[in-house]
């Protein structure tokens, strides 16, 4: 049965963003640009954020006692009291936390606010997923299938187990054989439950090799609903989109037509308003040729992507989220046809080389300076930055890992692909590691560039090449000894030289003066380099210095002239250094190391702050190599810590619930065959 259309509201002049960071802050943007005030919340340690910051005013959430941050966002009474507290006529959820609760939307528009999103109905029927299924088969729509754990037999394997509730790649497990079933449906059932408040799941077939495409809806309260365009996001990393463009390649207008018919059908089928995107599920062929789609859900928000759709149509689609809860018309005549080519990727804080692990520190530097605008929709060739953190901003582990969007318009596909890959290789993000090589290396590869992604395409030995550092050895070793002329011109500076004595004079012409760094992935870096008459003549054959100063060194290696940057950031030891041939973060190695705590072999450190979710093991027992000791939870995604080997655990250092820092023992082994 359909939703009632709501009926017109009155103007918003104020709106309270029930969310924070880059989606805060892009809808902020927007309230600006219309004259609407904004308010901000945030928790205990955000009162700096960018997404406080930016707004016209923000009211803090108390954090529940004995909960983490993220919950004082899921607690629908504490953001509609914040609403009243600030004298917000209206509340806008953004995406993620509780976009999708349809008790939210009734708790707000239940206290007489305006409710930026579609009606709760909408979202109550969308937000069960096995039940958006049979009104998409109503609504003559083909679906996949829909079961229960129990249902699953040995021919539904692949299956993929997906939260009922949320996305982003939380509370979903591939399932390739039933003994593992009822463990993966427990993860991922704790997973939905952190990240969303619901702990529901279901299985469906799982595609090996598809593409994922979702069509833009916009709808107002009179009836009129735009399909407005699709977005291809098949480049996925552990099924959370990686990579986004809109218009999706290689689709023919009989299929392009058929997604958006089923979208728009979906829309009415739920009396659905405001934005919302249809995902759809495109089978392909060995050699491209891309199937039937089937529906997938509907999601009953703004998505993260949605910049691409509004760089390649002009539409502020947060504009019209608004301007459609005060009840306006969409315009006659339709959407926006699109114009040019929009790519977008997601820049993580993760660790490529650790299992892709999030990162945590301080951001030291962050920048994108080929940006020439920020949350606003880029009509023409350029490059668009949204993104939810700012230099100085600590990453912790709370919140998801995502540092920011980057994304590029051209007048075609290549030439947005070759305008943000170029961009991101510019960018300085210093103090925490980042997926940034691996989105170049994908934008770069030549069977992306041929326009024929899929969701396997980020997987096996293709992941771990593209997940390999842009700046290869010979780079490294430039780099190293840029960082050691940088700093011995730093030294230089600040130690006089007394009169009728060359610069970098030493008494022992014979040795060469020698420094070593480490990379991120452990390569040890020796440089060394000898003086005469105050210049530079390094060891390395075919490479001359140029000039050198601090902060800023030139080299000519093989007769080819390249100038480094290198920066350090006060309190940290790391040496960030940045050219054509990549960023590279080094560590000086002291040459008096002080000497080190003494770490007992069996000891299992936590990988990463977080919280430890479940201990599965017990002192004293017997445990087989792989097993699963212990859960952690950072950045609300849930990690596993498992034996190296076999043996017996002798110690339990934590408890469930602890918090722990980084390199804290989890756990204490007895392996098997060790000396004791």
């Amino acid at each position: 049965m359909n939703s009632p259309l709501a009926p017109p509201t009155r103007p918003v002049s104020t709106l309270l963003v029930a969310n924070r960071a880059e989606i805060a802050r892009r809808i902020t943007r927007t309230c600006r640009d219309l004259g609407v005030a904004a308010v901000a919340v945030y928790t205990p340690g955000e009162e700096g954020a960018p997404h406080v910051t930016d707004a016209d005013a923000a009211v803090r959430l108390d954090v529940p006692e004995g909960r983490g941050a993220v919950d004082a966002y899921l607690d629908p009474h504490a953001l509609v009291d914040a609403a009243r507290t600030a004298g917000a006529d209206a509340v806008h959820p953004g995406y993620g936390f509780l976009s999708e609760n349809a008790a939210f939307a009734r708790a707000v528009l239940e206290a007489g606010l305006t409710w930026v999103g579609p009606p709760p109905e909408a979202i109550e029927e969308m937000g069960a997923k096995t039940r958006a299924k049979e009104l998409a088969r109503e609504a003559g729509v083909p679906v996949s299938e829909a079961l229960t754990a129990e249902q699953v037999e040995g021919a539904h394997l692949p299956v993929l187990v997906k939260a009922s509730s949320g996305g982003g790649g939380r509370g979903m497990r591939v399932v390739r054989d039933l003994e593992s079933l009822a463990e993966e449906v427990d993860r991922a059932s704790a997973e939905a439950a952190s990240a969303f408040g619901d702990p529901t799941v279901f299985c469906e077939p799982y595609v090996e090799l598809g593409r994922h495409v979702e069509v833009q809806v916009l709808a107002d309260t009179h009836g009129t609903v735009w399909a407005v365009g699709e977005r291809d996001c098949s480049v996925q990393r552990r099924h959370q989109k990686v990579v986004e463009e809109a218009p999706a390649p290689g689709l023919g207008d009989a299929l392009r037509e058929t997604l958006h018919g089923a979208a728009r059908r979906m829309a009415e089928r739920i009396g659905y308003v405001g934005a919302g995107t249809a995902e759809f599920l495109v089978p392909v062929a060995e050699d491209g040729t891309p199937g039937d789609p089937v529906f997938l859900e509907m999601n009953t928000r703004l998505q993260v992507e949605h910049p691409v759709t509004e760089c390649v149509t002009g539409l502020d689609l947060v504009e019209w989220q608004i301007r459609v809860a005060e009840g306006e018309h969409l315009p006659e005549g339709g959407p926006p046809a699109p114009r040019g080519h929009a790519v977008e990727v997601r820049l993580y804080a993760e660790d490529p080389r650790n299992d892709w692990r999030p990162r945590t520190g301080t951001l030291h530097a962050f920048e994108v300076p080929a940006a020439t605008c920020v949350f606003t929709p880029l009509t023409e060739p350029g490059v668009r930055l949204d993104s939810g953190v700012a230099a100085g901003d600590s990453v912790g582990t709370d919140f998801d890992p995502m540092l920011a969007k980057v994304v590029a318009v051209g007048r075609d596909r290549r030439d947005a692909l070759r305008r943000l890959s170029s961009a991101l290789a510019g960018a300085r993000v210093h103090g925490v590691g980042t997926n940034r090589d691996l989105l170049v290396r994908t934008l770069r590869h030549p069977a992306f560039a041929a326009g024929a992604p899929h969701t396997g395409f980020l997987s096996g030995d293709r992941l771990t090449a593209l997940a390999q550092p842009l700046a290869d050895r010979a780079a490294e070793r430039l780099s190293a000894l840029a960082a050691s002329l940088s700093a011995a011109e730093e030294a230089r500076s600040r130690t006089p030289v007394p009169a009728g004595i060359a610069a970098n004079w030493r008494n022992l012409t014979s040795q060469a003066h020698t420094r070593r760094h480490t990379t991120d992935e452990g390569h040890e870096l020796t440089s060394a380099y000898r003086t005469s008459g105050g210049a530079y003549l390094p060891d390395q054959e075919g490479v001359r210095v140029l000039s050198a100063r601090p902060g800023h060194v030139v080299l000519e290696a093989d007769g080819v002239r390249r100038g480094f940057g290198v920066h350090v950031h006060p309190g940290s030891d790391h040496v960030h250094v940045e050219s054509a041939l990549g960023a590279l973060t080094l560590v000086p190695v002291d040459p008096l190391p002080s000497p080190e705590a003494v770490v007992d072999p069996g000891a299992l450190p936590a990988p990463m702050p977080g919280t430890v979710t479940s201990v599965g093991v017990t002192v004293g027992e017997k445990v087989s190599e792989g097993q699963t000791l212990l859960r952690m939870e950072a950045m609300k995604m849930e990690h596993r810590v498992t034996a190296p080997a076999a043996g017996a655990v002798r110690e339990i250092p934590v408890a469930e619930g602890q918090k722990v820092s980084a390199g804290t023992p989890l756990a204490v082994l007895d392996y098997e065959g060790q000396d004791s």
